[in-house]
């Protein structure tokens, strides 16, 4: 096992608190393409899963809410939830696949619905367990980047800090941990290739980094904003333009959506430009959990490059 302390105050733990500006943060030169979107997923206390489109239009549009395949989870016991790649299973099926905590256990799911219906094939659906302890954990993704060679890794961040997996089918190996992260309230992935990860991070103080863990060695931490950030207890990224990143932001004390457009990460450099709340139809009373829903095969090759 690896471990790795970041160095103290890094994250600065003692944040000075502001109040929570939902428009533009320091917003700066730059438009989001009409043609930037992302899939919301969400896990519902039912334990269904439930699909919204949400689309960087003047002003931020969103679908109406797409809730199937139903009772997949057990009611009210998903905590938290990785990305979920989707790709074509034929000849008329889409395959579903990712991570998601059951009361104190990890598992793996898989299932597919009807590409054209969307109705579950039941014969499909598979439900793993990969491990337990999962009580303590408050954020979870997984990442495959495909290049000359596959890798898949796994973070979770318990406490102050961050822990890294790497996948090899069912076996979950080579366990590294980063220390110092406690002030961190969040995350969201923004960047994959072929050397390290990279996470946008918020701390309970209000500000927002970004958190680089390459494939050795230590994490690299910059700050892009000192405040304004502390109200948020979901991020999700999507891919925007070729280096760019489309930011939802979600309050749940307030059951509001944010969209941000944000440029390539260059620490203070960042451009962040707001483009407004998503409608009122984000973090419903009965949304438990949300994750990223992208298009996860090797062939579509879409990979997140936001730093």
């Amino acid at each position: 096992m690896t471990r790795w302390r970041i160095a103290a105050g890094a994250l600065g733990a003692a944040m000075t608190a502001a109040a929570l500006v939902p428009v533009p943060v320091q917003a700066a030169a730059g438009q989001a393409s009409a043609a930037c979107s992302m899939t919301l997923g969400t896990v519902t206390v039912q334990g269904d899963h439930k699909f919204q489109r949400i689309t960087a239009t003047a002003p931020v549009t969103a679908s109406p809410p797409n809730v199937g395949p139903k009772a997949l989870f057990p009611v009210d016991q998903v905590r938290l939830a990785t990305s979920a790649g989707w790709e074509p299973d034929p000849p008329s099926g889409m395959a579903n696949q990712g991570y998601v905590t059951i009361a104190t256990d990890l598992y793996r799911f898989r299932y597919v619905t009807d590409a054209v219906s969307g109705q579950l094939d039941p014969a499909s659906y598979q439900k793993t367990k990969v491990g337990g302890g999962w009580i303590h954990q408050t954020y979870l993704e997984q990442s495959t980047y495909y290049g000359t060679t596959k890798r898949t890794n796994a973070y979770a961040l318990q406490g102050d800090v961050v822990t890294r997996w790497t996948v090899e089918g069912s076996v979950w190996r080579s366990k590294a941990t980063y220390t110092g992260f406690s002030a961190v309230k969040t995350m969201t992935l923004i960047s994959q290739t072929g050397g390290y990860d990279t996470f946008l991070a918020n701390t309970r103080g209000g500000a927002l980094y970004t958190i680089r863990i390459p494939a050795s060695g230590a994490p690299v931490v910059k700050k892009v904003r000192a405040s304004t950030w502390q109200g948020f207890e979901t991020l999700i990224a999507e891919k925007c333009g070729n280096q760019s990143t489309l930011l939802l932001a979600i309050d749940k004390d307030t059951r509001r959506g944010y969209l941000y457009a944000v440029g390539h990460a260059n620490g203070t450099a960042t451009v962040i430009k707001g483009l407004g709340q998503v409608g009122d139809q984000l973090a419903a009373p009965e949304d438990k959990t949300y994750f990223r829903h992208y298009p996860g095969s090797s062939e579509s090759n879409v990979l997140l490059y936001g730093e």
